[in-house]
C-alpha cells in the first residue's frame, strides 16, 4: 500500500479498539516470568556454554602482547576468541568502531577476548586471566579543548544539513533591541535499561541463529551478515522481548558478534551478556553537547533573530548530536542561524538516546526561551505564543500538518494552575522549601518508516499477524493487536502477534518515534489485502463487504470470517510505503510540560513535587500505554534535570561510574504525581492510521522546565546540566 495523499475514512475510524485503554496483552506474561528474554532461550538451544567478554584497558592505543596460556588451561574452558583467531570480520553499516578490537583500541572497553567456558563462573573467572599489555597513544577525551577543531559534519538522512541560514542573523541579532547569548551544556549520558546488552547463538551448518535484545532486527541481521562476510539470507535475528532500549539497542553490538563467533569456535551455542560495567563505555552512549544559543527580539515580545550552534564529539567516522534541529521548526523568526560541529573524541561511541537531538537541544533551547521572556517582561507561556507559527519557518511554503502548541500551553496552564505562580524568582515559600513552577514546550519530529506485515487467516477466525517488529517495552504487541482486530472486525482475542523475528517481514522497527505509527501502519496495509482476498473467495465486491463481529456482511448476506478461510489459510503480505507528503508538509508532535520544585532553602536539596505533560501527537492508538509511555519519558526528562551524568577521566578517556550504584537515574522516592493529557487530535497527513509517535515527546523539554522552576523559586540559573545541589548553594537566597 503505498500513502501519498491524506487519510480518508477507513476502518481504523470506527474506533470501537482502536484508540481505547487496553491493558497489555504481554503484561501476563511478563508479570508472570513467562515471557523469556534473550538470556533465557534455553530451550531453544539446550547445553549453551557461556561467553565472558573482555574490555580493553586503556582508550587509545594498540595490544602489545596477549598471553592467554592460563586462561586457555583454566577449568571447562572451551574456547578463546580474538581478533587473531577470529577471521576476516568488517565492520557493520551501524557501527562506529569494530565490535572486536585488536590490535588497535579504538575505545575504552571496547571487546578485545571472548572467554567460552562451560559455566558462566568458568568463564568470569578465566578471563581474569588472560595478560593484556598495552601501548597506549594520546587519545581526545575533552569537548572543551577539542570545540574550536570541530568541524560540519556531512548531512545524513536523520541529521539533515549541518548548517542552515535564513534571512541576515548577524544584522538582524545586531539591531534587536532586546538579546540574550548564552551557553549551556548538557553531559554524556547513559541508556541504563534494565536488561543488559545479551544475545544466545547457535550455528547449524552455515545457518545462524541469534537470539538478542535489539530494536531494529533487518539492521541487525544486516550488520552481523557483513560484519561477519556471509549472506544476510543465512542469518536471523530473534527478539521477541526486549527489556527496555532507549536507542541503545538500535544497533548489534559486541555480545551478538561475540556469540556468533564463540559459538563456532566452540562447535555448541553459546550465551554472552555484557556485565554492566561494560555497557557505558563498550556501547554507545548519549554524547555531551556545548550549546550557544543567541535570541534578538523587539520590545514587543516577537523573535527578530534566532541562532544555535552547536557542539558535540564522537569518534572516527561518526555522528554528531543533532541538538539544534528543533530550533529550526519550533518558533517563527526572519533571520535565522542552525550550525551543528563534530570534534573527534577518542570516546566510546555517541549515538542515539531517547530523543536524540531535541531532547538535549530543548534542554537548552527552552531556558534560553525563559531567560528572554525574563529580559522582555514577559510570562514564559505567552512569550512562547507569541513565537507560535503555523509554517516551516525555513521554508515558509511549507505548512505543518497539524500544530496545536498553543493549546497544548494554554490547557496545561489552566490544568497546572499556572496563574498562581509567582513571576518574582525565590518569592514562594512553603516552611524550608523555596517553591517553583517552570514551562518548557515540547517538540518532536514525526518520522514515517516503511513497514511490512503478514497475516494469516485459518477456519477458526483467527487472525495472525507475522513482522519484526520489536516490543521495548512500550506495547508494541498490543496496538498491532488493535490494529489488526479493528481491520478485521473481530474481537481481541481472535488476533495472535508474532514479533521479533528476521524471518517475518521487514517492519520499521523500534527507534525515532517512528515505530507505533509505521508499523501499524504496515499491519493496516495488510489487514486491508486480507480484506480483499477474503471478499474475493466468498465472491462479495470488496467494497460493499462489512467486517464486524467475526462475520462478513453484504446485503442480506452474511458470512463468517473463518469460512473464508476453508481448509487452507488465507496468507497474505503487504507494507506500508509512504510518499512524499513530508515533503509537502511539516509533520512534527507537540507539548508542553509543566513543573513544580522545591527547593531546600539551606541545603539546595531539589524535590519535584507535580508534573503535568499535555500532549498533541495525532489519534492515540492506546491511551493507557500511551501515558506509560509518557510518564516514563517524564521520568527520564528528571534524571536529565537533576542527576544523571556520565563521568568522564578526561586523563584515560573512560567513563568512572559505569554501573547502576554509580550512575543516578530516578527512583520512585524522586518522582511525585505526574499527571499526562492528550488532546483530541487526528493528522491524516501522517498515515492511514492519522497516528503520530508519542514515547519520545513526553521527554523533550522536561529537563528545562525543571531548570525552569528551580530557577523561579530560587532565582539561580543553572546552565550546566545536571542541576545538582553543589551549582546552588553559594548562590541561594538568604535564610529567613
Amino acid at each position: 500500500m503505498r500513502f501519498d495523499t491524506p487519510a480518508t475514512t477507513n476502518p481504523i475510524d470506527q474506533l470501537k479498539i482502536i484508540g481505547r485503554a487496553t491493558d497489555r496483552i504481554d503484561g501476563p506474561m511478563k508479570t508472570t516470568g513467562a515471557a523469556r528474554y534473550a538470556y533465557e532461550r534455553n530451550t531453544e538451544m539446550p547445553g549453551a556454554a557461556y561467553g565472558y567478554v573482555v574490555g580493553a584497558g586503556i582508550a587509545k592505543g594498540r595490544i602489545a602482547s596477549m598471553d592467554l596460556a592460563a586462561a586457555r588451561a583454566a577449568p571447562g574452558v572451551l574456547a578463546i576468541v580474538t581478533a587473531r583467531n577470529a577471521g576476516k570480520l568488517a565492520k557493520g553499516d551501524f557501527n562506529t568502531a569494530k565490535l572486536l578490537g585488536g590490535p588497535e583500541i579504538d575505545h575504552y572497553h571496547q571487546a578485545v577476548a571472548l572467554v567460552v567456558a562451560d559455566t558462566f563462573e568458568q568463564a568470569r573467572a578465566a578471563a581474569q586471566l588472560v595478560r593484556v599489555e598495552y601501548e597506549r597513544t594520546p587519545g581526545r577525551f575533552d569537548l572543551s579543548a577539542e570545540k574550536d577543531a570541530a568541524k560540519l559534519p556531512a548531512p545524513n538522512p536523520f541529521a539533515g544539513e549541518p548548517q542552515t541560514k535564513t534571512g541576515d542573523f548577524a544584522g538582524a541579532y545586531a539591531a534587536a533591541p532586546v538579546q540574550l547569548d548564552a551557553t549551556y551544556t548538557t553531559p554524556d549520558e547513559s541508556h541504563a535499561m534494565m536488561e543488559p546488552h545479551a544475545s544466545i547463538a547457535q550455528w547449524q551448518g552455515d545457518k545462524l541463529t541469534i537470539w538478542t535484545s535489539n530494536q531494529m532486527i533487518a539492521w541487525g541481521a544486516g550488520d552481523v551478515a557483513k560484519t561477519l562476510g556471509i549472506p544476510k539470507a543465512n542469518v536471523r535475528l530473534v527478539s521477541p522481548f526486549v527489556g527496555g532500549g532507549f536507542g541503545g539497542k538500535l544497533f548489534v553490538r559486541a555480545d551478538a558478534l561475540l556469540a556468533a563467533l564463540g559459538a563456532r569456535a566452540a562447535r555448541r551455542p553459546v550465551k554472552v551478556a555484557l556485565p554492566r560495567p561494560l555497557m557505558a563505555n563498550n556501547t554507545t552512549h548519549r554524547p555531551a553537547t556545548i550549546q550557544r544559543i543567541r535570541l534578538g527580539a523587539g520590545r514587543d515580545g516577537r523573535l527578530t533573530a534566532i541562532a544555535h550552534e552547536g557542539w558535540s564529539g564522537d569518534l572516527p567516522g561518526g555522528q554528531p548530536e543533532t541538538a539544534v534541529n528543533q530550533t529550526r521548526l519550533l518558533y517563527a523568526g526572519a533571520n535565522r542561524l542552525t550550525t551543528t560541529r563534530l570534534a573527534v573524541l577518542d570516546l566510546p561511541e555517541g549515538n542515539a538516546m531517547r530523543a536524540p537531538g531535541e531532547a538535549p537541544g530543548m534542554m537548552a533551547l527552552e531556558i534560553a526561551m525563559d531567560e528572554m521572556a525574563e529580559k522582555l517582561g514577559i510570562d514564559p507561556i505567552e512569550f512562547r505564543v507569541l513565537n507560535d507559527t503555523q509554517v516551516d519557518p525555513e521554508k515558509p511554503q511549507r505548512p505543518y500538518s497539524q500544530r496545536k502548541l498553543i493549546e497544548c500551553l494554554r490547557t496545561g496552564a489552566e490544568r497546572f494552575g499556572w496563574n498562581r505562580r509567582n513571576p518574582a524568582p525565590g518569592q514562594q515559600r512553603d516552611g524550608r522549601w523555596l517553591v517553583g513552577m517552570g514551562v518548557a514546550a515540547a517538540f518532536r519530529n514525526n518520522l514515517v518508516m516503511k513497514s511490512g506485515a503478514r497475516v494469516r487467516l485459518d477456519n477458526r477466525g483467527m487472525v495472525t499477524v507475522e513482522t519484526d517488529m520489536t516490543d521495548i517495552g512500550t506495547g508494541t504487541y498490543t496496538i498491532i493487536a488493535q490494529t489488526a482486530a479493528e481491520t478485521m472486525g473481530v474481537p481481541l482475542d481472535k488476533v495472535q502477534v508474532r514479533l521479533g523475528d528476521s524471518a517475518h517481514p521487514v517492519s520499521a522497527g523500534s527507534g525515532g518515534q517512528w515505530g507505533a505509527n509505521s508499523s501499524t501502519s504496515g499491519v493496516f496495509a495488510a489487514c486491508m489485502k486480507l480484506r480483499e482476498a477474503v471478499a474475493s473467495k466468498l465472491g462479495i465486491p470488496v467494497a460493499e463487504a462489512e467486517f464486524s463481529e467475526g462475520m462478513v456482511r453484504a446485503g442480506s448476506r452474511a458470512v463468517p470470517l473463518a469460512e473464508a478461510a476453508g481448509a487452507q489459510e488465507l496468507v497474505v503480505e503487504d507494507s506500508i510505503e509512504f510518499g512524499d507528503l513530508d515533503k509537502k508538509y511539516q509533520q512534527s508532535t507537540f507539548g508542553a510540560h509543566f513543573v513544580e520544585v522545591g527547593v531546600d532553602a539551606a541545603t539546595g536539596e531539589i524535590r519535584v513535587r507535580r508534573m503535568l505533560a499535555v500532549c498533541a501527537a495525532g489519534r492515540i492508538l492506546n491511551p493507557k500505554s500511551a501515558r506509560s509511555q509518557v510518564i516514563g519519558a517524564m521520568t527520564m526528562g528528571v534524571g536529565g534535570a537533576l542527576m544523571e551524568e556520565l563521568a568522564l577521566d578526561k586523563r584515560h578517556g573512560f567513563f568512572v561510574n559505569h554501573d547502576l550504584a554509580g550512575y543516578e537515574v530516578p527512583v520512585h522516592a524522586d518522582i511525585p504525581h505526574q499527571d499526562v493529557v492528550f488532546l483530541d487530535e487526528t493528522d491524516p497527513i501522517s498515515s492511514p492510521m492519522k497516528a503520530k509517535g508519542v514515547g519520545e515527546l513526553g521527554m523533550c523539554g522536561v529537563a528545562a522546565a525543571v531548570a525552569n522552576a528551580v530557577y523561579n523559586a530560587t532565582g539561580v540559573r543553572v546552565r550546566d546540566y545536571p542541576i545538582t545541589l553543589d551549582k546552588l548553594l553559594d548562590r541561594l537566597p538568604p535564610v529567613a
